[in-house]
């Protein structure tokens, strides 16, 4: 048997050589263009990013992980430190923890609206989709449920805000995906939501034709887009009267189809596939053209990291980017150039030491016994779409991540927040997914990295061994999740992670300065 040192001479894969061997088996005739232009997307493809971004420099009042960045221990969960959490640079300012927060949540002015999650949001007092006012921000209070059907039924990754026409949206989704119900309410009072569609998609009579696991916006508002994950089938709902959304197009865009991004002008959708994204013209739907045609344009796919969730337009000096998010296999975020978006190009890469080929088997040792997720990146907000100088992410058992993206060639951590786990909390957590999640011990999401780590002589069985290696069920909830976007207010952030619900954090030691036309810009 090879040691681990000698399969160290095998590092690129094997899959590298069957690609480049179909280059050489292309006809003669072939232009070197398109040998050259196959080899860059096969070498695209199979790219892995194996560098992580610079540390935060954690300054007074700090409470730093212990080991690798972005990594909870085997140390720290067993013996009851990450119920401490861990900080960098960022401090709670107050909260409203419930049963729990359901997959994302959103949030509008001084009011957030924390997701919900079937069936443990039928049994909580909090039952429904929670409104919390955070006027407050040291006491956060709720103010009131919404318990349409939509809202009762779980809502994924489906509810969001339109902030042009203050409209919350979110849809019903009970297990993985939905169909038929959809609310939305006028948030100008935002502590307190009026229901605008009492008939369609919320009478329980009048459901909508549509799938749906996520759904987002048109930056205009006039448009909610529902995505029901596989088959990639989306539903574009046409919300010019609230009262009265009904479907202006539907069609197929791939095997899958997840989260999204759309451009600020309303005519292009970068829509998540399994590893990658698909760029589609959706123009006419935004024209309202009769019987509107939805093309494909571009395509990107990768394999380092997978369940790719959603994208995040932007701009550096007027050339167009998105920020686009993996939600598997330590792929973390990408920046991506779309200046010609049929042909989109990887142009850097946000991952933390954690996530690195070569510390999964750390990765697994720390994370078993937590569930399906483990360090993986979930949902990512900029804080303006030209020239944004951060970017704060939702890094599921990492925490909440901020960087300094000002340079986007240059990114660096600035802080890092990751709350007390609630371990040993799970019966009291109703409405979180992690908790029910947690029957399963084993962190399925880093599968793929693992096994391609094994492959490239990366992974050391010694470093994937600890006391929590025999927790294959009923995990011990010893991080918390957090997968929704943060969102800007100042140099504050409004997040919701699963165990620790709604809360209020502050950036600190000088390491964030809102710039004036500061904007939460999630991409849907």
């Amino acid at each position: 048997m090879r040691s681990l040192a000698s399969l160290r001479r095998f590092k690129p894969l094997a899959l590298v050589t069957v690609g480049l061997a179909a280059v050489l088996m292309l006809p003669t005739s072939a232009s070197a263009d398109l040998q050259s232009d196959i080899q860059n997307a096969v070498q695209e493809f199979l790219d892995v990013g194996r560098t992580s971004v610079p540390r935060a420099d954690c300054g007074p009042g700090s409470l730093p992980e212990n080991g690798m960045q972005g990594d909870v221990t085997a140390a720290d969960r067993d013996s009851g430190r990450s119920t401490q959490g861990y900080r960098c640079n960022m401090s709670f300012v107050g909260g409203f923890a419930g049963r729990g927060a359901g997959i994302t949540s959103t949030s509008f002015e001084h009011c957030s609206y924390m997701g919900s999650f079937f069936p443990g949001d039928l049994i909580s007092e909090g039952r429904g989709v929670q409104v919390v006012d955070a006027s407050d921000p040291a006491n956060p209070r709720p103010t009131a449920n919404l318990t349409e059907p939509a809202m009762l039924a779980g809502t994924w990754e489906s509810l969001k805000v339109n902030t042009a026409r203050k409209l919350l949206v979110g849809t019903g989704v009970p297990v993985g995906m939905g169909v038929g119900y959809l609310s939305v309410y006028d948030i100008s009072d935002c502590a307190h939501p009026r229901l605008l569609n009492p008939g369609p998609g919320t009478n329980m009579l009048m459901p909508l034709p549509i799938t749906t696991h996520e759904g987002g916006f048109s930056p205009d508002g006039n448009t909610y887009w529902a995505s029901g994950i596989a088959p990639g089938f989306v539903s574009a709902i046409d919300l010019s009267d609230p009262a009265n959304p009904h479907v202006v197009w539907q069609g197929l865009t791939g095997i899958e189809a997840h989260g999204f991004g759309i451009s600020a002008d309303g005519n292009r959708m970068y829509i998540s596939a399994l590893g990658g994204f698909t760029v589609l013209d959706i123009s006419a739907v935004q024209r309202r053209d009769p019987n509107p045609q939805v093309s494909h344009i571009g395509r990107v796919f990768w394999t380092d990291g997978w369940a790719t969730q959603h994208s995040i337009p932007v701009t550096y000096n007027g050339k167009p980017y998105l920020y686009t998010v993996d939600e598997g296999g330590s792929g973390g975020v990408k920046l991506i150039d779309i200046s010609d978006d049929t042909n989109p190009k990887v142009a850097a890469k946000i991952k933390l030491e954690i996530n690195l080929p070569q510390n999964l088997d750390s990765n697994i040792g720390s994370s078993m016994g937590g569930s399906a997720f483990a360090y993986e990146s979930h949902y990512c907000t900029a804080d303006r779409r030209d020239n944004p100088t951060a970017l704060a992410c939702g890094w599921i058992s990492s925490g909440i991540r901020v960087f300094d993206v000002r340079d986007p060639f240059n990114i660096h951590e600035i802080a890092y927040f990751n709350p007390p786990a609630r371990t040993g909390q799970n019966l009291s957590l109703w409405n979180s997914p992690h908790a029910l999640a947690s029957i399963i011990g084993v962190p399925l999401m880093s599968a793929p990295p693992a096994i391609r780590a094994v492959l490239e002589g990366q992974f050391n069985p010694s470093d994937a061994l600890t006391p929590r290696t025999g927790r294959l069920a009923f995990g011990d909830v010893s991080t918390d999740w957090c997968l929704s976007p943060p969102e800007w207010r100042g140099s504050q952030l409004y997040v919701t992670c699963s165990d620790n619900g709604f809360m209020v954090l502050q950036l600190e030691n000088d390491v964030y300065s809102p710039p004036a036309d500061q904007e939460s810009i999630v991409g849907s």
